[in-house]
Parts: C-alpha cells; structure tokens; sequence
C-alpha cells in the first residue's frame, strides 16, 4: 500500500542505475557523492528508498554531460532483468504482457516515486498506449531523459515478457527533436516518434499485449503482488539527514554495540562532522542512542518473553536492575507491569 511516507523517494534499485550512468559518463564524483542516500549502507541495502531529489540531481549532472536522449539509452542498459527488483517480475510472470504491465501500473510506487511520475495505460480497440506523466518541462533535459526511460524500459521488459521483440506503432516524447535521432530509433525500434507532445507514450497494438505468455505460472502473479505490497510495507523511507542517520545507526546496532566512530565511517564523515550534523538536528549521539535502546527494550517487552536479563544482555545494558532503572525513567513503571498492561496512550 502506498502512504505519504513512501512520497519524495524511488528505490534505491533506480538510484543505483543512474550512479551507474553518471559513473560512465565521467560525472566527476564530488559532485554527488555525499547527496543523501548515496553511502553504500543504503544505496545498497534495497529495503531503502532515496530521496527523489538525489534522483534528479543525478540526472541534471548526467545531463551536463550527455545528451538526453543517451542518458535514457544507459539507463535502459543497466535495466537488465531483475535489477528493479519485484516490478519487473510483475511485467514478465504475468499470464499475458497487458496483464503485466497493469500491475507494474499498479505498483510503480515499488521503484518510483509517483508524487512525481506516474505509469498509465489506456486500452483502445486495437491499440494499448502506455504512458510516463511528469509535468516536467519539455526543456528540462534531466525530465526528458526519464520519460525517454521510462517508455524505453517499457517496451524492453514487455518484449522480454512476450519472448520476442515488440515493435511499437508509435511513439510520442514531451521532449524537443534532438539533432540526431539514431539513439531513439534504436531504443524504441521505429522512427514513428513525434516529438513536443503533450505527453510522453508508447503505443502497441493490442494483440501483441494480449498474446498468453507460455512460460506464466498459475498463481505466480498473485504471489508477485503480495510481495511488492510487502516491498511497500517494510520499505525504509530517507527522507532527510536524520533518516539516514537513524537507518544507518539501527544497522550497527543489529550487529554490535554502535560508536560513534563505527557509525561515522559507514556514512563517510569524521566523528567531529556527525556529532555537527545532529546537532544541527536539534539531536545528539546519547539522545539518539537512548531512544534506540528504549524502542528495542519496549519491543522485547511487549512482544517477546525474554527475562529481562536476557533483555539487558542483548540490549548492551550492564544487568536488568539498569533496565529497571531505564524502564521507569522512559515509562513511569517497572517491566513487569509494562510486559503486563502494554504501553497507555
């Protein structure tokens, strides 16, 4: 399901691919490396979603370099199947292309962000147009490379779906006509592309979508969609510094007791810069560990029967009379009556 939360990021999958792009165009690195989200802690960890705008900044550095109808072309490269996780199964696995690309419609909030860019489809007789909407400028060349993606990408895992290569009717951009159009005939299979439309879209003809794919699995699709809502579910918005601050210091935490120097270095800043960075955010390093501790000592209260020894143990506390101390400070009680009666509101 997707909430407000989920608005202002993509996957972290998307982000890869387009540091991927911008690596092979020679961005110089300091121009993006320490733009939110892109430490290896969460760039690489898929449960985390990056800020939009790390997204588009990485497009309009890319977009300084290359043209944008080449930056759709690398973005398509790097979109092998599989690298945008659970949303590209959706397209393959589903009984027939039309019926794929419905559900990627349905769960392009699994990859995107659809505060910002949405998938639509329109069935008309015997034509199926899909379109990318981003209000976006058509002279803002970062927008025209992503829409140009998107269709591109489209098409590549509806072929990949119907096991041959489909060949589009048409296609229009909300994009001005480059100076050369090789790139885009190449992308999308066919020099039917007007440019400066409304909007941006891909038209198939419907027998090509509604052909049974022969390798779809009764029940298959079903399963994909209870695990791209899960995808939703457990996803970890970065929606600010703290965010990634916080994500990156619970991980630490699964693994050992955090320091500070441990936790600077997973987000490649001194210590000095990081205790800088909290406070900056009204925070500071003890704060942040005592509410990490007091989150992870109610959870093992309330939903685990672990004595509360075992609790101190493995929340880094000395003995359970620290916890004692610890529980009453945080909730006014001791932990049996908290085990017992469960948070008050």
């Amino acid at each position: 399901m997707v909430t407000r939360v989920h608005q202002g990021t993509m996957s972290s999958a998307l982000i890869r691919m387009s540091v991927e792009a911008a690596r092979l165009v020679r961005v110089p690195s300091h121009g993006y490396a320490q733009l939110l989200g892109l430490t290896p802690e969460h760039l690489n960890d898929d449960q985390c979603r990056i800020p939009s705008a790390t997204g588009l900044r990485l497009a309009e550095l890319t977009a300084r370099h290359v043209s944008w109808p080449e930056q759709a072309m690398l973005l398509v490269q790097q979109s092998k199947l599989g690298a945008l996780g659970v949303w590209d199964y959706l397209i393959t696995a589903a009984p027939t292309p039309l019926e794929g690309i419905h559900d990627a419609a349905d769960y392009f909030a699994t990859v995107a962000d659809v505060s910002t860019d949405r998938l639509e489809i329109a069935v008309d007789g015997g034509l199926v147009t899909i379109s990318h909407l981003n209000q976006a400028d058509m002279d803002h060349e970062a927008a025209c490379a992503i829409r140009a993606y998107g269709l591109g990408l489209y098409r590549q895992r509806l072929s990949e779906a119907a096991r041959r290569n489909l060949i589009p009717v048409k296609v229009t951009l909300a994009a001005k006509a480059p100076r050369c159009h090789d790139l885009l005939i190449e992308l999308y299979g066919t020099r039917a592309i007007t440019f400066e439309a409304p909007t941006s879209t891909i038209t198939f003809l419907t027998a090509d979508l509604t052909t049974p794919t022969v390798h779809a699995q009764p029940g298959l699709s079903t399963l994909l969609r209870r695990h791209a809502d899960q995808t939703l579910a457990t996803a970890i918005p970065l929606h600010s510094w703290l965010d990634l601050f916080r994500t990156t210091l619970s991980s630490v935490y699964d693994e050992a007791t955090p320091t500070l120097g441990v936790v600077a270095q997973r987000m490649n800043l001194s210590v000095r810069t990081l205790q800088r960075r909290l406070s900056e955010h009204g925070s500071t390093w003890n704060g942040e560990i005592e509410t990490l501790r007091r989150d992870h000592v109610t959870e093992l209260l309330l939903h685990t029967t672990l004595s509360v020894d075992a609790i101190a143990a493995r929340t880094g506390y000395a003995d359970a009379r620290t916890v004692h101390r610890a529980v009453q400070r945080w909730h006014g009680t001791t932990p049996i009556t908290l085990r017992r009666t469960g948070l008050r509101s």
